[in-house]
């Protein structure tokens, strides 16, 4: 895939929407990638022909964690002959571009994983091995602090990513988290977990979000999508994965099981094209910290570590504040550039959308660059620069 520009996936493409319709709605809608795709080489050759590509499951023995019962048994269950089996049968497709080794494992089981991630590397030359492991809340959001260690295999979050770390060699570390189906403070410890990690050890943040929801009569919403990017963006992250285009698991996936959109078609497709808006000027910055400005509560961060601060300072600007509207803050570093990835995160939930006004100081050239392009920025007669964020938007103010 293209590292020059955001990678946007989603999971699954169903049988019944393959037909080139299908595929040249999904392109639309800016999906770069389907994830656990099915080795269909109708499918595969459409996917081609749009410019998507496509990380195959089914090439080697899958693995999924679950409510953890099966821990500690992916060695007997899956041995390493097997994925060299596996490699022996392959053919390959411009498409594919990587190989799904599984899903939210257990740590018990890194150390095997680990050697079945080499594995693959070495049997599939110039392809990537797919694992998303687990969010901080294991396999539901409803889960008691008894069920998480037992899913985990570790008594928290950050020993469960130091164990990935330290047994799985991927270039990234791919976790999926699902705030409309769990909680708010999860999301920021399992990000910050995450991003500290990606950085100390210099892998990729992948994130898997939710365009579905768990109850059939809720939908979740333009602002609701816009924020879950936003969020892992501002933590860093270089992937920003749907799930699910086609219906996997839940209720209101973007196509029903006939393949027909459903209304989240269009909320997707526009957030997309948003995120494709300003992610490749994004790609040009690696991540160096993450900032919780504003009327954060302690409740909100109190898995993280962290403290929220009246004003941001860094080497070139000063005092970016929202006058106590909350502002989620991603500080990136490029050549002679700083830039600042600004989240208006006053309201997740998008229930009350308004704006705030960010005011900061810079005595360099700024310019900033919104979800829709360049954006109006005031400057007034005592150098402050200021300009205006809606609910769940974000911006990408550079300094240079």
């Amino acid at each position: 895939m293209d590292d020059r520009k955001l990678r946007i996936g989603a999971y699954y493409l169903a049988a019944y929407a393959s037909t080139e319709q299908h595929v040249k709605d999904l392109a639309a809608c800016g999906i770069d990638v389907v994830m656990n795709m099915r080795n269909d080489r109708a499918a595969l050759d459409l996917l081609d022909k749009h410019g998507v590509k496509a990380v195959v499951s089914g090439l080697v023995p899958g693995w999924f964690g679950g409510d953890g019962s099966n821990a500690g048994t992916m060695a007997q269950k899956n041995p390493l002959e097997a994925y060299k089996l596996a490699a022996q049968r392959f053919e390959d497709h411009p498409a594919i571009v990587g190989i799904d080794a599984g899903d939210e494992p257990s740590s018990i089981d890194f150390e095997h994983y680990g050697k079945a991630i080499d594995a693959i590397k070495a049997g599939f030359p110039g392809k990537f091995a797919y694992l998303n492991i687990y969010p901080r809340y294991a396999l539901k959001g409803s889960n008691t602090t008894q069920e998480i260690a037992a899913q985990l295999g570790t008594p928290d979050y950050r020993t469960y990513i130091e164990r990935y770390v330290r047994y799985v060699d991927t270039p990234y570390i791919c976790f999926d988290y699902y705030l409309y189906s769990a909680d708010l403070p999860g999301l920021y410890e399992s990000m910050t977990v995450v991003s500290e990690a990606c950085r100390r050890h210099g892998r990729e943040m992948w994130t898997v979000l939710q365009v579905n929801s768990h109850q059939p009569e809720v939908f979740v919403s333009e602002d609701q999508l816009r924020f879950q990017a936003n969020c892992a963006l501002a933590f860093g992250s270089r992937a920003i994965i749907w799930a699910c285009y086609c219906p996997g698991w839940w209720h209101n996936n973007v196509l029903d099981r006939e393949g027909n959109k459903t209304p989240q078609y269009d909320k997707l497709k526009k957030v997309n094209a948003q995120l494709h808006c300003f992610g490749e000027a994004y790609m040009k910055y690696r991540h160096a910290e993450t900032y919780f400005v504003g009327g954060f509560t302690q409740e909100e961060l109190e898995k993280t570590d962290k403290a929220a601060q009246k004003a941001l300072d860094t080497a070139r600007v000063t005092k970016l504040n929202a006058h106590g509207s909350k502002l989620l803050v991603g500080r990136m570093m490029g050549e002679g550039e700083e830039a600042l990835l600004v989240v208006a995160a006053d309201d997740p939930y998008a229930q009350n959308v308004k704006t705030c006004r960010v005011c900061f100081e810079s005595q360099h050239d700024v310019y900033v660059l919104g979800m829709d392009g360049e954006m109006p920025v005031i400057r007034n007669e005592d150098g402050e620069y200021s300009f205006e964020l809606g609910t769940c938007q974000a911006a990408l103010v550079i300094v240079r």
